[in-house]
């Protein structure tokens, strides 16, 4: 039976007629889901309406110093006698949270409680600045946080460290050299010489080409990464070996991911509350580190490369070409090189002291394989000596000249002592303890070896500080420019487009809303490159609108008003895509190149603009729709 003309018909999965509508009418659906996510973009934007309050977080660092309602009252009863006013103290697990009034009182009061708690030379606690939140406790139940604050907003320590990855390249190098002369001892293939490395390569002669033959099937089959070329060795058979260019990326990809694993664990000892650690290009860390002031122990901590190796004192029967000699309390000390463990194998290292001299020590935990490989060791060897060798990079500079200008470049140097040497009295285990160390030696050892050791060693290229009453006077002036900037487009738009202008305005007010809420959720850091990325996305959220209200006068001149706005809407949809697209894409591109500020700026343009596609064609439309829909209209003002 055919449908009546003018019959209204609904299309359920293709089937029957589509829906006829009067124009510019939003159906009830679309209207409830803009309104449902409006309401949910509310309810994650609102945490930000409430401003953190500057706090001291207090962390024990180690069993010895718990975090415990005395512990409180001894630092509050500290704070108020040094005049600083506590709004709010309390025990979060196994941190303590004491909120104060002001980021002046806040600096004053972390040395106070840090005077009153580390009272001896040893430290106990670690004092760091943080800021608690004051959102509501249903909003946090719902996920909602308030977005965090960039280095240029909360003030701090940014650095920017370059790993050395030609060091790290040429120890790769010596250990694979290593690996290969026991290879070739092992089956009993000649070669003439011991000096192998050159550079990132290994020029290794043999006494014959069977025997370089032989070698060149055995390292291609035992070790792999390396490109093998026979070509002759000081006129002599030989074997070229070089790194292949995916072998060293993997390395170099090995080489950041452990530094910044150590690095983050390290800033985590220093007790920074939210930093940021994160990779720049192939080479380079970037690290900020919020409410640090002071960058002298920060420095000294992230800049710093050691670690332990531990040895057996080499026999008599050693041949020289497999030992090492160090001295020690004005003796020299013939060492094996080969390493029983490291300290990458160390699960946990505490400082404290000895109970019998009272002098420093470390006490050491291993991991299963470490711990398994000392006591194989040892248990073999009791009534010999084991040494303990304490390696450390330093950073040094020299001068070079580059295009005629004379630069300080920074390189490093190892340096190698024996801190201990001793007669194995008993097979050793998983768990033991190293003597002759300094203090802060101790301390320091101690912390690198819980957060790990490098892979390579790093050097800082940039540093900045950021004061915190600078960063109060940048969010001062991003709000400024924020308040001033939403304002003057909404009078433009308010004055030049009259009733569609006020459209426009709610869809702007509404992606703002969209823009917070969508970051919070991210947990984006909000930077003041990010604050002028929002006050951009302004301008471009209403230019879609300037598109589609330029429509709308075009279609005015051909089509009644009614159907002017609808083809409005409709035509300029495709412009007002290409633009956006385009600028997306450029967003990416900033976001995956960039670092630091530029990645604020991109992380809050690429969120604007999604957003202000969304306003302006959705929220905008169903405001004019509401002003305009159903109603007969003989001329239309815009």
């Amino acid at each position: 039976m055919a449908r009546p003309p003018g019959l209204v018909g609904e299309r359920l999965l293709g089937l029957g007629q589509p829906v006829q509508r009067p124009p510019n009418r939003t159906s009830p659906i679309t209207g409830f889901l803009i309104l449902a996510v409006m309401t949910i973009a509310a309810l994650y934007a609102a945490p930000n309406l409430f401003q953190p309050d500057p706090a001291l977080q207090l962390r024990g660092l180690s069993d010895r110093a718990p975090a415990d309602q005395a512990v409180l009252d001894t630092a509050v009863a500290a704070m108020k006698e040094a005049g600083v006013e506590v709004t709010g103290a309390a025990v979060d697990g196994a941190e303590i949270v004491i909120r104060v009034t002001s980021d002046e009182d806040q600096l004053r009061a972390r040395d106070v409680v840090s005077r009153a708690l580390n009272v001896g030379e040893d430290p106990l606690y670690t004092v760091a600045l943080n800021r608690a939140s004051t959102t509501p406790g249903w909003l946090e139940a719902m996920g909602g946080k308030p977005m965090s604050l960039g280095l240029d907003l909360s003030g701090g320590v940014h650095f920017l460290l370059e790993v050395d990855m030609d060091k790290f390249l040429g120890d790769r190098m010596t250990a694979n050299a290593e690996a290969i002369r026991d290879l070739l001892v092992r089956e009993r293939i000649r070669y003439t010489s011991r000096q192998w490395q050159e550079g990132r390569r290994l020029l290794i002669p043999f006494d014959s080409e069977e025997s370089r033959d032989k070698a060149q099937t055995l390292i291609a089959t035992e070790i792999d990464g390396f490109e093998i070329l026979s070509r002759d060795v000081r006129g002599q058979p030989g074997l070229h070996l070089q790194l292949s260019d995916a072998k060293v990326a993997e390395l170099e990809d090995f080489a950041v991911q452990q530094n910044l694993t150590s690095l983050r664990n390290r800033v985590n000892e220093l007790g920074v509350a939210e930093p940021l650690v994160q990779r720049l290009g192939r080479s380079r860390i970037v690290l900020d580190l919020p409410g640090i002031q002071d960058s002298a122990r920060a420095k000294d901590i992230i800049n710093k490369f050691a670690n332990l190796d531990f040895r057996l004192v080499a026999g008599g029967s050693a041949r020289p070409a497999q030992t090492e000699t160090y001295d020690y309390e004005g003796r020299a000390i013939v060492l094996d090189r080969t390493s029983i463990v490291t300290g990458d194998q160390v699960i946990n290292a505490a400082q404290d002291f000895d109970p019998e001299t009272n002098q420093p020590q470390v006490s050491i935990t291993l991991d299963s394989d470490g711990g398994r490989r000392m006591n194989e060791v040892t248990q073999g060897n009791v009534g010999n000596s084991m040494a303990i060798l304490f390696k450390e990079l330093k950073v040094r500079e020299r001068t070079v000249t580059r295009d005629g200008e004379t630069v300080a470049v920074p390189y490093t140097v190892e340096e190698r002592r024996l801190i201990n040497v001793a007669t194995i009295q008993s097979a050793l285990g998983f768990r033991f303890r190293i003597t002759g160390l300094e203090l802060q030696e101790a301390r320091d050892l101690a912390l690198l070896l819980r957060a790990g050791a490098l892979a390579a060693p790093m050097y800082i290229v940039e540093e900045r500080t950021v004061g915190a009453s600078l960063g109060e006077e940048n969010i001062r002036q991003g709000q400024m420019s924020v308040v001033v900037g939403f304002a003057l487009v909404m009078l433009f738009m308010q004055v030049y487009y009259r009733w569609f202008g006020l459209a426009a305005n709610l869809a702007l007010a509404a992606n703002v809303v969209l823009i917070v809420a969508v970051m919070s959720v991210l947990g984006a850091t909000l930077t003041l490159p990010g604050i002028a990325g929002i006050v951009l996305t302004m301008g471009m959220a209403v230019d879609a609108n300037v598109l589609i209200f330029a429509r709308i006068r075009e279609e005015l001149g051909r089509l009644s008003p009614q159907r002017a706005i609808e083809a409005g809407f409709d035509r300029a949809l495709t412009t007002i895509l290409d633009a956006n697209i385009t600028t997306f894409l450029v967003a990416i591109i900033l976001f995956s190149l960039g670092s630091g500020p530029v990645k604020g700026f991109a992380i809050t343009l690429a969120v604007g603009i999604v957003t202000s596609v969304f306003s302006a064609v959705f929220i905008c439309r169903l405001v004019v729709n509401l002003m305009y829909g159903g109603r007969k209209l003989e001329t239309l003002r815009i």
